[in-house]
C-alpha cells in the first residue's frame, strides 16, 4: 500500500516576495511585473518582466558559497532553506539519508553561462571560470541545497520546460509514496530575465510587449492577451510521509493525492491540437487521487497569456470535466507573478496548497475583455472565498511536456 504524502512546508523566492507576502500580494491583486532593471534592455522590443526584488543571499549563504552558484542556484537553496523551517524539520545525522532533494530548473545558469561567453570572447580560454559548468548546469540547484542543507536522500533534476516544478514535485510525491525516502525537499527555480534569455523568447514571438502598461502586460484567458511575462524565483516545498509527520507534531497545508504526467509528441513549442497531451495527464493525476471531475474545486491552469496555449488549456479542461467544467472556478496567478519557467508549476503548487489551507482562491488580473474561445469561470480580477477540498495544478513545457498534480485540503475528514 502506497504511503501518504503532505505538504508541511513552503519557501518562496518571488516576484511578489516570500510566502507570506506573495499570498497577500495575490489577494490584493499586486502586480509583480514592472521595466527590466537586470540590464539595459532600452533596445529590446520587449522591456517588461517579473523581478525578484530585494534578494539577498547573504542571507542564506557565506560569500564563497555566492559566488560560485548562479543566481538560480541562490534562489533555490534560499526557499529550500525557508521550506524546512517554516515546516520545522530539522535534518541530522540519523534522518539525513532518509531525506531527499529534487528542484527542477528550465534553463539553468544562463547569465553564468552569458558571462563565461564574453569572458572568453574578450580575455581568452585561460580566464574562463573553473566553476562555469558546476554553476551552469540545471541539476545544481538540487545539489547544492542538498550540501548546504545536508539531505543525503535521493537527489535529482527534472529539466522540462515550464512543467520542470510541477514534474519534480510530482516526482518526490512518488519517491516518498514508494517508500525510497521520508520527506523530500522538492521544486523549482529560475532565473532567466537575461540578455540572451529574453532576445531568444522574443525572437520566438512569445513575450508580451506591452512596455507602456508593465502591470497590465500578463492578462491570461483575456481576448487581448499577447504573450507571456518573464518571471523569475524559486518554490520549494517540504513533502513528507504522513505519518513522519504527524509523529513530530507538523503543521500540514493540505496533501498530495495525485499526480498525471503525458507527452505531446507533436512540436517543440506548441501544444497538441485541443492540447490532447494535457487531457490525458489530467484525467490520469483524477485516477492516480482516485477521485472524479465531481471532486475538483479549483484548477490553477497553466494560463501563460499566449494565444494557443490558453485556447487550448480550455479546450482540455471542457474535455475532461464535461459541462463540470463551467462550475469549476480556473485561475492563472500568472497574470500577477509572471511565467517563472522552470519554476512556475512549483510556485503555483505552493500558491494551491496556500489556497486550500485558506480556502480562498486567487484571481486572474488584467482580465477585461472576455474571449468567446475562453469561456470558462477564470475567477476575475479579484479572490475569492470558497468551501475548497480539492486542487489541481497544471503545467505544460515546450517539448510537449505535460505534468498534473492533484491535492487535497488536510482537515478532519481526512485526519
Amino acid at each position: 500500500m502506497e504511503r501518504r504524502v503532505v505538504v508541511t512546508g513552503i519557501g518562496v523566492i518571488s516576484p511578489l516576495g516570500k510566502k507570506d507576502q506573495l499570498w497577500e500580494n495575490l489577494l490584493k491583486g499586486v502586480s509583480g511585473v514592472g521595466r527590466v532593471t537586470r540590464f539595459d534592455a532600452s533596445d529590446y522590443p520587449v522591456q517588461i518582466a517579473a523581478e525578484v526584488k530585494d534578494f539577498d543571499p547573504a542571507e542564506y549563504l557565506e560569500p564563497k558559497e555566492i559566488r560560485r552558484m548562479d543566481l538560480f542556484c541562490q534562489y533555490a537553496v534560499a526557499a529550500a532553506v525557508q521550506s524546512l523551517s517554516d515546516a520545522r524539520l530539522k535534518i541530522t545525522g540519523a534522518n539525513a539519508p532518509r531525506i531527499g532533494v529534487l528542484i527542477g530548473s528550465g534553463i539553468g545558469g544562463v547569465s553564468t553561462i552569458e558571462k563565461q561567453a564574453q569572458v572568453l570572447r574578450e580575455k581568452g580560454v585561460g580566464k574562463v571560470s573553473p566553476f562555469l559548468v558546476p554553476m551552469l548546469i540545471p541539476d545544481m540547484a538540487s545539489g547544492q541545497t542538498a550540501i548546504i542543507t545536508g539531505a543525503k536522500g535521493p537527489n535529482s533534476c527534472t529539466v522540462t520546460a515550464c512543467a520542470s516544478g510541477t514534474h519534480s514535485i510530482g516526482d518526490a510525491y512518488r519517491i516518498i509514496a514508494r517508500g525510497n525516502a521520508d520527506a523530500m525537499l522538492a521544486g523549482g527555480a529560475e532565473a532567466g530575465v537575461t540578455p540572451l534569455s529574453m532576445a531568444g523568447f522574443i525572437a520566438a514571438r512569445a513575450l508580451s510587449a506591452r512596455n507602456d502598461e508593465p502591470e497590465r502586460a500578463s492578462r491570461p484567458f483575456d481576448q487581448q492577451r499577447d504573450g507571456f511575462v518573464m518571471g523569475e524565483g524559486a518554490c520549494v516545498l517540504v513533502l513528507e510521509e504522513l505519518g513522519n509527520a504527524q509523529a513530530r507534531s507538523a503543521d500540514i497545508y493540505c496533501e498530495i493525492i495525485g499526480y498525471g504526467v503525458s507527452g505531446d509528441a507533436y512540436h517543440i513549442t506548441s501544444p497538441a491540437p485541443e492540447h490532447e497531451g494535457a487531457q490525458r495527464a489530467i484525467k490520469e493525476a483524477l485516477a492516480d487521487a482516485r477521485i472524479t471531475v465531481n471532486d475538483v474545486g479549483y484548477i490553477n491552469a497553466h494560463g501563460t497569456g499566449t494565444r494557443y496555449n490558453d485556447y487550448y488549456e480550455t479546450l482540455a479542461i471542457k474535455k475532461v470535466f464535461g459541462e463540470r467544467a463551467y462550475q469549476i472556478p480556473v485561475s492563472s496567478t500568472k497574470s500577477l507573478t509572471g511565467h517563472l519557467l522552470g519554476a512556475s508549476g512549483a510556485l503555483e503548487a505552493g500558491i494551491c496548497a496556500l489556497a486550500l489551507k485558506h480556502q480562498t482562491i486567487p484571481g486572474t488580473y488584467n482580465y477585461e475583455y472576455p474571449d468567446p474561445d475562453c469561456d470558462l469561470d477564470y475567477v476575475p480580477n479579484q479572490a475569492r472565498k470558497v468551501d475548497l477540498e480539492v486542487a489541481i495544478n497544471n503545467s505544460f513545457g515546450f517539448g510537449g511536456h505535460n505534468a498534473v498534480l492533484a491535492m487535497r485540503r488536510w482537515g478532519s475528514s481526512n485526519e
